[in-house]
């Protein structure tokens, strides 16, 4: 079975940064797309930041020049690099991979999530 773990969240105050990990762990033939979700309390889960297996990412507008995804994929480990934080960024964070484990199709894995709370 395939496992991702987050870690790197906190509490932190308006204005700083947090750096998110995220290590996909168990049988793996090869990881496609990995991307950051999160979802505020009352809000839908949205997708924040994502990369491709090649390094092309993409960002929501609103996190755009503040929030940086990266990946080791000797590591199996996507990063969530979050500067500038604000209190509207509060959320659980959740790590998402698409992993080719045991058949031909890759499958969607979810980490359990992390809590980032930024206070004002």
């Amino acid at each position: 079975q395939v496992q991702l773990v987050e870690s790197g969240g906190g509490l932190v105050q308006a204005g700083g940064s947090l750096r998110l990990s995220c290590a996909a762990s168990g049988r793996i033939f090869r990881i496609n797309a990995m991307g950051w979700y999160r979802q505020a309390p009352g809000k839908q889960r949205e997708l924040v930041a994502g990369i491709t297996s090649g390094g092309s990412t993409n960002y929501v507008d609103s996190v755009k020049g503040r929030f940086t995804i990266s990946r080791d994929n000797a590591k199996n480990t996507v990063y969530l690099q979050m500067n500038s934080l604000k209190p509207e960024d509060t959320a659980v964070y959740y790590c998402n991979a698409n992993i080719i484990s045991g058949g031909v199709n890759g499958m969607d894995f979810w980490g359990k999530g992390t809590l980032v709370t930024v206070s004002s």
